[in-house]
């Protein structure tokens, strides 16, 4: 499986989402914001956490901008896989390819710690190597995480079974605990936790590397 990871100015876990996908069996390939184009043969598109253009405007609101988000909602819009981490989630939503927006947390604090998720579907590749309802341990690290949509959007999303992950014990404020959601088609993943920092025993937590292990199997598969 080939895999692409997003480098933005502030970046800062884009290294880590590129070993997280290596040690699942992927070829990774780094790709700056000015590009056009993604590699050739691009299965999966990582957009990784951090603080993009030191997140001025709002959080994600320039790097969607970037010539290179052109091209990962081209990918997204022919059926391509994309998976958005923190402030990848972030960017996602100012793209348009997830609905909702990420607003400062309820506490009007940057919050970095280990927190329980519980697993809210299992129909998607992303989701597929955990149980429905299993809770699982993974890191955030944000200050504007408070995943916000009108009700109309919150009640589809439900509806569609697109809510993947959802928080234990709400650290931020999101409505109705949403904590990650899947697109219509369920194959662009945004999520606030970060999975990347689960993913080696050394981190103390591997419950993030069924995720990508999974996800690598389902797309060398595919």
């Amino acid at each position: 499986m080939k895999a692409a990871v997003i480098v933005f100015p502030g970046s800062n876990c884009d290294r880590d989402l590129a070993t997280a996908f290596a040690a699942a069996g992927c070829d990774v390939s780094m790709v700056w914001h000015k590009d056009t184009d993604l590699p050739a043969g691009i299965d999966i598109v990582g957009i990784p956490g951090g603080f993009s253009f030191g997140d001025y405007l709002r959080c994600g609101a320039i790097a969607a901008n970037s010539p290179i988000c052109r091209a990962v909602k081209a990918h997204a819009d022919r059926g391509g896989y994309a998976l958005g981490i923190c402030n990848g989630f972030q960017v996602l939503a100012e793209t348009g390819l997830l609905p909702g927006a990420l607003l400062r947390n309820a506490g009007l604090k940057y919050i970095c710690r280990t927190v329980p998720l519980v697993v809210g579907t299992t129909d998607s590749v992303y989701t597929q190597g955990y149980g429905a309802g299993d809770e699982i341990r993974i890191p955030i690290a944000h200050h504007d995480g408070n995943y916000t949509a009108d009700a109309a959007t919150l009640d589809r999303l439900a509806g569609e079974d697109r809510i993947a992950f959802r928080y234990g014990a709400n650290p931020n404020g999101s409505d109705r605990d949403i904590a990650g959601i899947l697109s219509d088609n369920r194959r662009v993943l945004g999520m606030m936790p970060h999975p990347e920092r689960a993913a080696d025993p050394a981190q103390g937590n591997t419950d993030g590397a069924r995720l990508f292990a999974h996800l690598a199997k389902a797309l060398e598969n595919a």
